[in-house]
């Protein structure tokens, strides 16, 4: 007998595979992350990111108009500082005329529909590269919250549309957004990092901004005191649970590929719009097997991208966008 049903009616050719595919990427899914440094002229090729770049503010207007014309309307920002502007108290990140306030002025005079996220946290100004002020060996929780706080009413000020917490430090949610009601910014929004794990895939987003934490006595060696052990699941829930309570609108899993589980279990449990980071040890993974030949770049760019969608991304933050959007 011969079955009745017969799946593979339903894959015999790209037509029909793609009229009954369940899951679609479009260039609204993405947020774009954006490496920023001082400069005129610049546009510096990461080595451990290859094809992909540091810009000054002039390089960063062409690169944000090209985002637009692809379609991509969001993007994240990062500051590279130089070691000069560092200290322990993150200092140079309250700066009106700092370089990441700069950089969200430059890209909404450019572009001013551009959607603007800013990351929150110490380390890119930390001389420690460590996410919070370190006070007798510890990251101190309570006053890195405070500084995390007026740091993120600066990028508010500048004309940011959201601030992207990334620390890990508790309560700083409910402080920022405190301090967003306080000062009349109750349109700004909050997209917390709610589970970051202490994860080995940072290696080269810390090459690009230069905020590896150092090798020093009486410094936190790692960030584990701060950011999730990968072995948790249940944590994660609980993480968002309370980010969410305390005024978060959107929710991250970061890293993606390894979190998945992670990922579904949030967007299962909570009825807030959910991103995903394709971080960039996954981005230089896949760029390094490709490079010998390992594997097709762009269908595996593609097929880990669609995984972060079906497994219930609403937003994928990730360093392929502007390829993958002129792939589909």
């Amino acid at each position: 007998m011969y079955p009745m049903k017969r799946n593979r009616r339903l894959r015999s050719n790209e037509s029909i595979r793609s009229l009954v595919r369940e899951t679609v990427i479009t260039p609204n899914d993405f947020l774009v992350p954006l490496f920023v440094v001082e400069g005129k002229g610049v546009k510096h090729e990461i080595p451990s990111m290859p094809n992909y770049f540091r810009f000054s503010l002039d390089t960063l207007e062409s690169e944000v108009k090209l985002l637009w014309e692809l379609g991509l309307k969001s993007v994240l920002v990062f500051v590279k500082l130089a070691d000069v502007l560092k200290d322990n108290k993150g200092t140079e990140a309250l700066n009106a005329s700092g370089l990441m306030q700069r950089a969200v002025k430059t890209i909404k005079n450019v572009c001013p529909e551009m959607l603007v996220m800013t990351d929150v946290a110490l380390d890119p100004y930390s001389i420690y590269g460590h996410d919070g002020v370190i006070s007798k060996g510890v990251i101190n929780n309570d006053d890195t919250v405070e500084i995390l706080t007026r740091m993120s009413l600066s990028h508010i000020e500048a004309g940011a549309d959201f601030v992207a917490p990334s620390d890990m430090m508790d309560g700083r949610i409910a402080s920022i957004r405190e301090a967003f009601e306080d000062n009349g910014y109750v349109d700004a929004g909050i997209m917390s990092y709610s589970a970051k794990y202490a994860s080995s895939f940072y290696g080269p987003f810390r090459d690009a901004l230069g905020s590896a934490p150092i090798n020093s006595k009486n410094i936190p060696k790692d960030k584990k005191t701060y950011q999730m052990d990968y072995a948790n699941r249940f944590e994660a829930i609980r993480e968002t649970d309370l980010d969410i309570d305390e005024g978060a609108d959107i929710v991250m899993v970061k890293p993606g590929l390894p979190y998945l589980d992670i990922l579904r279990e949030i967007k299962n449990e909570f009825d807030v719009p959910v991103a995903a980071y394709q971080v960039s040890g996954e981005y230089a993974m896949i760029k390094a097997a490709a490079e010998k030949g390992w594997l097709d770049h762009d269908q595996t760019m593609l097929e880990t991208t669609i995984a972060f969608k079906r497994a219930g991304a609403d937003i994928i933050a990730s360093y392929f966008a502007k390829d993958i959007v002129k792939l589909i």
